[in-house]
């Protein structure tokens, strides 16, 4: 219900789609007509065809810049909250930032190829201009990843003034001891011990091969497991020669890119769930919409959304980023223990119900904004919007498994 004594609030992005539409309804429930999504790019190609673009049209927020640039340049300048990320122009939010008025950045990593990039004096000049330059001023930083906050620590930008924050997929609500049996039964009819799945596009960053080498593992251990994988990209050729040369045509299923609904039933039908990606992918939704499938997840510690919603051994299994010895082994050892896979997956699917869901982060950010107009920072204990630790990279393991 719309809070009829609510102020404004405007997030600006490159574009919209189904990881940030959740809670931006939420908002819009909250806000009602002062709330607005402005999108600044044309949505890209292959994201159109994993099915990010169905929704958009419809959506009454939504305001393209690119066909109301005055009406949006004037929301960013007179709403009283701006949530500004993932716009590489800053021209966009430079005006408001001159007038001195509030805005909250949202950003993923600034080296995410490697902290030692911050020693480039063209690349430090632009950081201070646009970022450590505003280190005392109405300006706040929303960690999109557990490794921003050292990477903006660098370039001493946002002092005491960074908070955990991440990506809200739509979350599902079920019955876990009905999908638990519901799993059990489908692994008798194929007569198979575990399905595991893997979904992203296959790209070099993601490391869809670790899945396959995985697999041929278990064959080898002689587990009855079946692998699905879910997606497309410029390694599919690579990986189905991979498949074809270990010998795992009856183990391993190729789906091609599916819609978020579909990606989404796979992981209702996984024991599960195998995120791989390395130091490159930013925040990884994959994780949130695995967690909330009750998905048992073994992830690299290098993904920035692992140190944020996983603990190791009690909601999921980490393993050292490039670590492949080890990422095998706990596949391995995971699909030998059901009971673990029910408990990983029960806990991690609670992670994200009753505290990384889009309700809940709205009404967070709903605190937050209204907190700052009243010139006090309402600051949670824990989870989003929480003070974001200074995690370098390295440290990430560590953190995890503490």
């Amino acid at each position: 219900m719309e809070d009829s004594g609510a102020f404004s609030l405007t997030i600006v992005s490159n574009y919209i789609n189904h990881h940030q539409i959740p809670m931006a309804d939420a908002l819009y429930r909250r806000l009602g007509n002062r709330f607005a999504f402005i999108q600044t790019q044309q949505m890209e190609e292959d994201r159109v065809k994993m099915g990010w673009a169905n929704e958009v049209a419809a959506i009454p927020y939504l305001k393209l810049y690119s066909q109301q640039a005055a009406a949006c340049a004037s929301l960013i300048m007179d709403s009283d909250i701006v949530v500004f990320g993932g716009v590489e122009d800053e021209s966009y939010i430079k005006p408001r930032l001159k007038a001195g008025k509030i805005v909250i950045r949202a950003s993923e990593r600034l080296y995410r190829e490697g902290q030692w990039k911050s020693i480039s004096p063209r690349g430090r000049k632009k950081k201070y201009e646009d970022h450590t330059q505003y280190a005392d001023a109405a300006v706040y930083l929303l960690c999109h990843g557990a490794y921003v906050a050292s990477d903006f620590e660098i370039v001493k930008a946002y002092p005491s003034k960074k908070f955990i924050w991440g990506y809200f997929p739509a979350v599902y609500t079920y019955d876990l001891e009905t999908l638990f049996a519901r799993r059990q039964r489908m692994n008798q009819e194929n007569k198979t011990e575990v399905r595991i799945l893997w979904a992203g596009r296959f790209l070099k960053l993601k490391h869809p091969e670790y899945a396959v080498k995985a697999a041929y593992f278990l064959k080898q251990q002689k587990v009855a497991f079946h692998l699905d994988m879910v997606g497309g990209g410029e390694l599919e050729e690579k990986l189905r020669a991979m498949v074809q040369r270990y010998g795992l045509a009856d183990k391993v299923a190729f789906h091609g890119f599916q819609p978020p609904k579909v990606v989404r039933r796979f992981m209702e039908e996984a024991d599960i769930f195998l995120f791989t990606s390395d130091y490159l992918e930013g925040w990884g939704a994959v994780l949130n919409e695995s967690m909330n499938s009750a998905c048992a997840v073994i992830a690299g510690h290098g993904i920035g959304a692992v140190p944020f919603l996983l603990k190791h051994g009690k909601n999921g299994l980490v393993y050292q980023t490039g670590h492949f010895g080890e990422f095998r082994r706990l596949v391995w050892q995971l699909c030998k223990d059901k009971d673990l896979q029910k408990r990983l997956g029960a806990n991690a699917y609670q992670t994200i119900v009753c505290e990384w869901n889009p309700e809940e982060a709205a009404k967070r950010l709903y605190a937050f904004s209204e907190g700052l107009l009243k010139g006090k920072m309402v600051i949670q204990q824990q989870g989003p919007l929480s003070k974001a630790p200074v995690i370098a990279p390295w440290q990430g393991y560590q953190y995890v498994r503490k």
